[in-house]
């Protein structure tokens, strides 16, 4: 039972990407909480009791739980405490980053101090329940629990999916060159050609993939997943063909490869420049017909497989310089997909971080209203080496790290010497060619240090918290020889 089809009645656009369990078999409990999840575009699902809540929890999807499995003073106050801290305690032994809101129940007539009851049921479930609120359940009180662990600013959305909550997927941003690919990605998804996804690591190649997927006539199909880059050519074949029992040594029984689990859907070969030059001949030979023998077999088996591949090189080049076939690059290619760094795409940043903050907060419990400026100025400039993947883990180190309504770098120094603009356009270091070659044989010491420091800041990048953890000092001694080079004349840092 969920209420993610009474939002899509409501609005046709909105999809439900995040959900929350409600432990509750009373309306009371129940319908002011999916009243305030549905004005959000919040899926809540219900659960009977802690049994079934823990089933539905065993598969992950979810990123709050209430539970309504309320404490009453009028019933056995003791077992209904057991039972609440045997429901944390199992919650918690597999979601530790779930927080969980308990509900309590009292007579007023019976206990009149609400705070005080309350404090003794938190302290009686000691750090396992984030909070605990009363029954009748305070609106407001709601909202502030909604503010805080599931927050809902708006983001430029391009595509999510929501029809299974343990495969949920978000395309976020605005950028031309993002829209542009999306759009592509919409356009070949309804057909069964085959798809190269290429961009650098960490830009979203495997999300567009499997947006693919839920565009395509197979979406009731299987979708499956192989890490070429994580495998040797002999497991790798094991792999993707399945053995028969016996083809090797460990090989105790028969087994399905990924090809056959596909059967009728898509398979993902994520890093396809990965595989050997050996293997992508058989690899060819399969696409081309859809069939083939498990490894130590003789039977011939039929698929009929939609195949995507993601590469993070320049598979053209891979080709030229024979380090990939060029039939193989033919077959895997018909239509080509390229995913932009995020350098390219600044216009996405922004929306970006609030969907990170967003994400995250659940975990974290930290409520976040503004970004900062100075820090949206610096995520702007800098280069991301590793796109979006780098930008969420920025994000998350900035939550944990930092404290009130303003994320901000503020409390995270050391990422600012990371966030160092593009190492090309670093062109913070100069030194006299001549003193640079000059042997070090006969030198006075402090000459001998000072080329050690200017080197060792030219590999860095001019990262001097990382020159100083290579130079063994600290950044404060390193700081102060760099001020004395300058007022000598022989450093220019600009």
């Amino acid at each position: 039972m969920n209420n993610c089809q009474q939002i899509k009645k409501k609005n046709a656009s909105k999809q439900c990407t995040r959900n929350v369990l409600i432990v509750a078999d009373d309306s009371a409990v129940i319908e002011p909480i999916l009243r305030l999840l549905a004005q959000r575009n919040i899926r809540g699902i219900i659960a009977q009791n802690h049994k079934e809540a823990l089933n539905r929890l065993e598969s992950g999807g979810f990123q709050l739980v209430f539970n309504g499995q309320y404490i009453n003073t009028q019933n056995d106050f003791s077992e209904q405490l057991r039972l609440s801290v045997s429901f944390i305690a199992s919650t918690k032994a597999y979601h530790p980053e779930i927080p969980v809101i308990m509900i309590a129940d009292f007579n007023k007539e019976q206990n009149t101090q609400a705070d005080e009851f309350i404090q003794k049921i938190t302290k009686a479930m000691h750090v396992g329940y984030s909070e605990v609120i009363a029954i009748p359940l305070d609106y407001q009180k709601l909202e502030g629990i909604m503010d805080a662990y599931l927050p809902n600013h708006d983001i430029s959305t391009l595509d999510a999916a929501d029809e299974d909550i343990h495969n949920l997927y978000t395309i976020v941003g605005r950028s031309v060159k993002l829209i542009q690919t999306i759009k592509l990605a919409q356009k070949v998804a309804p057909t069964s050609v085959p798809v190269l996804i290429s961009g650098q690591s960490g830009t979203g190649k495997e999300l567009i993939a499997y947006m693919i997927h839920k565009h395509s006539k197979r979406v009731n199909g299987p979708y499956v997943r192989v890490n070429c880059a994580a495998l040797s050519e002999t497991l790798l074949e094991s792999e993707l063909f399945g053995h028969e029992k016996g083809a090797f040594t460990g090989a105790y029984a028969q087994r399905k490869g990924r090809f056959e689990m596909a059967h009728g859907g898509t398979l993902l070969l994520d890093e396809i420049t990965e595989t050997p030059l050996r293997f992508q001949a058989k690899l060819l030979r399969i696409l081309e017909q859809q069939d083939f023998e498990r490894v130590g077999g003789n039977d011939s088996i039929r698929v009929n497989v939609r195949v995507i591949s993601t590469t993070n090189k320049d598979l053209s080049l891979e080709v030229s310089e024979d380090r990939f076939r060029q039939d193989l690059y033919y077959r895997l290619s018909g239509v080509k997909l390229i995913v932009a760094p995020l350098a390219e795409r600044t216009e996405d940043i922004n929306d970006l971080v609030w969907h990170f903050v967003n994400l995250y907060a659940p975990e974290l419990n930290r409520k976040i209203e503004s970004l900062d400026s100075d820090m949206l100025e610096i995520f702007n400039k800098y280069h991301w080496p590793g796109n979006i993947r780098q930008l969420r883990n920025v994000i998350r180190t900035s939550m944990i790290l930092g404290s009130g309504p303003v994320l901000s770098l503020a409390d995270v120094s050391w990422l600012f010497d990371e966030l160092q603009p593009r190492p090309q356009q670093n062109k913070n270091l100069s030194i006299d060619a001549e003193q640079k070659e000059e042997p070090l044989a006969g030198m006075p010491l402090e000459q001998v240090e000072r080329r050690a420091i200017i080197d060792t800041l030219r590999t860095a990048n001019g990262n001097q918290t990382k020159a100083a953890k290579v130079l063994g000092i600290s950044d404060r001694t390193l700081r102060g020889k760099i001020k004395k080079y300058k007022e000598q004349g022989i450093m220019q840092l600009t």
